[in-house]
């Protein structure tokens, strides 16, 4: 594939693209990929969904969209996108009034739907007025609403219907001179999906929002999820991703940093490798691991953790070698391995504790050797 570049903290050759800003998250060009989700709060509901948006901060969101169907939630958009500590982007269907109302209110990026806003001038008017504020517009088509002249066409919503539906809506916005693009072409089946982002990453340089959309339920949801995007961006396709969950969004958010993380495209939370447990574990290790991983989490450290838990002895310590720390468990007792030495060993029920003093020292040499994270 022509026009790619290479980034020193990649493991993956990154399509190129042109670079947009949604508030102050650079998506696209040399940016990091960014995680995104969505609130499931009603938005009129300023303090449910401002309160939602700080669950997905914690987790490690960059952008949130949030559902503006009817004209509270375009009121409720003035205080959330004041008080938000991350851009706020308004998922706008049918009513383009709404979209007009959502720039008034400060948000910092808009979604539009090519399936169902249907009037050009109006695309048009959007256009303008976002390009007036600096906003930028996701084009998002998804195979759900796709226009019924491109479904005639095509005969149903497969991957060149979904590119054509987005080059469609993009020519409209570049007419109006608007080139603050970001485009998505979901699909529910991965297959498809993978498809039509690799047609459309071929015809443009914009960059591109993954996600397999209406992916259900974990652990299927996320298992989709994870073929879909993982195969993109292993191919060096994607600028921003959203896991669409039936769930929790904190969940969304979570297995988007697996991904990314499983890619060495995402430095930052916690990597954790536990064995599966066999016949020569003398220790719980599901439950073991449960702890060390709800432990880790809390202290939240600035720098990427990569922690193993083992539940051997014998394995263990060469097993957790690639770890910065980690727990080789036997029985009543194991060790605590840090770069994979063991460091000490303690009784079974101070492995956790003694887990974190090993971790906040190996975090505390990180932050002080290692730039700010992405």
């Amino acid at each position: 594939m022509s026009g790619l570049r290479h980034s020193e903290e990649m493991t993956v050759t990154r399509r190129k693209t042109r670079q947009v800003h949604v508030g102050n998250v650079a998506v696209g060009g040399d940016a990091p990929i960014s995680i995104q989700s969505m609130t499931t709060t009603k938005t009129a509901d300023v303090n449910a969904t401002l309160q939602q948006i700080a669950s997905l901060v914690a987790a490690g969101v960059d952008i949130v969209r949030v559902a503006v169907p009817h004209w509270e939630d375009a009121a409720a958009l003035v205080p959330i996108a004041a008080k938000s500590t991350v851009p706020v982007v308004a998922d706008i269907h049918f009513q383009w009034k709404y979209a007009m109302a959502a720039l008034e209110a400060g948000v910092q990026g808009l979604r539009i739907n090519p399936g169902n806003i249907r009037y050009q001038d109006k695309v048009r008017l959007i256009a303008r007025e976002a390009k007036a504020r600096e906003v930028p517009i996701r084009i998002g088509v998804n195979a759900g609403s796709l226009e019924k002249d491109l479904l005639a066409k095509h005969g149903a919503p497969t991957a060149e219907a979904l590119v054509e539906s987005a080059l469609n809506e993009a020519r409209i916005l570049e007419d109006e001179d608007f080139v603050d693009i970001k485009i998505s072409v979901k699909h529910s089946n991965a297959r498809v999906m993978i498809d039509a982002y690799r047609r459309l990453a071929e015809r443009s340089d914009y960059p591109l929002h993954l996600g397999v959309t209406e992916a259900g339920p974990m652990p299927s949801g996320g298992v989709k999820s994870a073929v879909g995007i993982g195969a993109l961006l292993a191919d060096g396709i994607g600028d921003t991703i959203r896991v669409s969950l039936t769930d929790d969004p904190v969940e969304e958010v979570k297995v988007a940093t697996t991904i990314l993380q499983s890619l060495g495209l995402r430095r930052r939370g916690l990597d954790l490798v536990a064995c599966p447990s066999c016949g020569r574990a003398e220790v719980d290790v599901l439950d073991l691991t449960r702890k060390v991983k709800a432990a880790i989490e809390n202290e939240k450290f600035p720098v990427p953790m990569r922690v193993a838990v083992m539940g051997c002895v014998v394995n263990g310590p060469g097993e957790a070698r690639e770890a910065d720390v980690g727990i080789a468990a036997g029985n009543g007792l194991g060790f605590i391995v840090v770069k994979g030495e063991a460091v000490a060993k303690v009784p079974e029920a101070d492995l956790v504790d003694a887990l974190l003093v090993q971790a906040r020292k190996v975090a505390a040499e990180k932050a002080a050797a290692e730039p700010a994270d992405v």
